[in-house]
This record gives C-alpha cells, sequence and structure tokens, in this order.
C-alpha cells in the first residue's frame, strides 16, 4: 500500500496559538522580554565601547579587538554550563519549597478550625448556662471567663537554595582561575592567536587583556546570579544590572581614554569598574 502524504500545512495548523494571550502565554512574555533586552543591550555597550577605542587608532583597535575575543572565549568555557545547570536546579529546589509548606499549612488551618469549634460550643454552653440562671444579682453572681485568641499568621520565611550558593562559591573560584591563567599566560595566548613577538598590536593588547582579566571574578559572579535570577523567573532584575553596567561603561570609557589620556588601558578600567558595580 502506497503511503498517505501528509500535508504541508499540518505544521501551521496551531500557529495562531503562539500568540495567543492565555496565562502561560503572558507568564513566557514577561521572562523572555527582559531575558531578550538583556542580550541586546550588551552589543549596544560594545558597538559604543569599541567606537570610543576606534578613536585611539587602528593598531589600538585591532589588538583590544583580539583580547576581547580571548577574554570572551574563555568566560564562556568556564561559566556558561554553570550558569545553565544552575537555572535549571535553582528553578527546581525553588519549585520543591513552593509545595513542600503546603501539608504543614493545612494541618495548622486544621488545628485552628478545630479551635474556633471548640469556642463555639463553649459560648453556647455559656449562653444556656445563662438563661437558667436567674437574673437575680444578689444571689447569683456569674463567674464567666472570657477567652480570647489571636490567628497568628507565619512570618515569611526566608529561602535557604544551596545551589544558588554553590552557583556564585564555584563562580568566584572559576573567576579567580581564569584572571591568574590570563594574566600569566597573556603574551602565549595571543601569540597563539597570531599576535607574534615584535607586532605593534603586542604591547596594547597585553596591557588589556591583563587588565580586564582583573575584573574576571565579577564577570562571573554577575554571569552565575543572572542564572539564579532566571531559575526564580526572574529577568527584569538582571536587566536593570546589565543596563546600568553598560550605562557605567559608557560613561567611563570617554574620561579614561581622553581626558586621563590613559588610551587602551583606560577602556580595560572602565570594564573592571563596570563589572564590579553590578
Amino acid at each position: 500500500m502506497a503511503e498517505k502524504e501528509v500535508p504541508f500545512c499540518i505544521f501551521f495548523r496551531e500557529a495562531r496559538s503562539v500568540f495567543k494571550l492565555d496565562e502561560l502565554g503572558r507568564e513566557i512574555a514577561r521572562i523572555a522580554l527582559p531575558a531578550a533586552l538583556a542580550l541586546t543591550a550588551d552589543p549596544i555597550a560594545s558597538l559604543v565601547d569599541t567606537a570610543f577605542i576606534g578613536q585611539i587608532g587602528p593598531v589600538e583597535l585591532a589588538a583590544v579587538g583580539i583580547s576581547i575575543a580571548v577574554f570572551n572565549q574563555a568566560s564562556r568555557i568556564a561559566i556558561f554550563p554553570l550558569v545553565s545547570v544552575t537555572t535549571s536546579f535553582v528553578a527546581e529546589e525553588d519549585a520543591i519549597t513552593k509545595v513542600s509548606p503546603e501539608p504543614r499549612d493545612n494541618e495548622s488551618q486544621d488545628i485552628q478550625s478545630q479551635d474556633v469549634e471548640g469556642l463555639d460550643t463553649e459560648s453556647q454552653s455559656n449562653s444556656e448556662n445563662k438563661e437558667l440562671i436567674p437574673q437575680n444579682r444578689s444571689v447569683y453572681k456569674s463567674k464567666t471567663t472570657a477567652t480570647s485568641f489571636e490567628v497568628v499568621k507565619p512570618k515569611p520565611e526566608k529561602k535557604h537554595i544551596p545551589s544558588a550558593s554553590s552557583a556564585l562559591i564555584i563562580g568566584a573560584i572559576l573567576g579567580f582561575i581564569q584572571a591568574v591563567f590570563l594574566i600569566s599566560g597573556a603574551k602565549p595566548i595571543l601569540s597563539f592567536m597570531g599576535v607574534k613577538h615584535g607586532s605593534p598590536m603586542l604591547k596594547p593588547a597585553q596591557e588589556y587583556l591583563k587588565l580586564r582579566s582583573l575584573g574576571a571574578p565579577a564577570v562571573l559572579l554577575s554571569l552565575a546570579m543572572q542564572g539564579v535570577f532566571r531559575g526564580f523567573k526572574d529577568t527584569k532584575t538582571p536587566l536593570f544590572a546589565t543596563v546600568a553596567g553598560d550605562l557605567t561603561n559608557i560613561i567611563l570609557d570617554p574620561i579614561f581614554i581622553f581626558a586621563f589620556h590613559m588610551g587602551v588601558r583606560g577602556a580595560a578600567i572602565a570594564h573592571v569598574i563596570s563589572h564590579a558595580g553590578t
């Protein structure tokens, strides 16, 4: 028997549901839009940074470009797998902490309902006794005890997510290892990238790479924190931190490069300060 051909339009049959603004779609939009804006903020800031460095000269621009490529590749190797793993583990542990307290809450609600029922029966018995007792205050004196209770609302407890703490510690350790590796091996690494001995790009590339590597712990810590916040479904906080750091870098670049006449060293220091501040 001949196989039936599958119509091509079947792949787009539910395409309209992609733009359906239901509860799940709105939640995805709240998470995805800030994350997308954070990804676009870095290239824009890098473009402005490159424009400032290009004003120094073509040799410095080429040297900084190679150093940035080396630094970014080292950061990706060190932290990107950790960020993705951190996001999944934090999300899983956060979901477990939200689900586990429910039985305790139900038990406390049952206990409170039992207390309320007991007080209701006590008040009913007191009212019946008052009806049987004559209204002669000189002979009979009713002694009643008023019972009062408060429903104490549980205070919100701080969440303890072990994977978040572990990610920050590992990120800091990897940052220090990256800094030591790039600072001590700057010359052979650049030589492997094509910047040979005697090249005019060697000196500015070494200066930029060594100074930029001082901010490696701060860079990896910020990336680890972004993974933690994404695990909590909070992408707005990393967006604000990224925008604040990029604006700081854009403001400090012309100050250190042109006002202080530091050249590529000023651009590297501006990067380190912007990442350390965020």
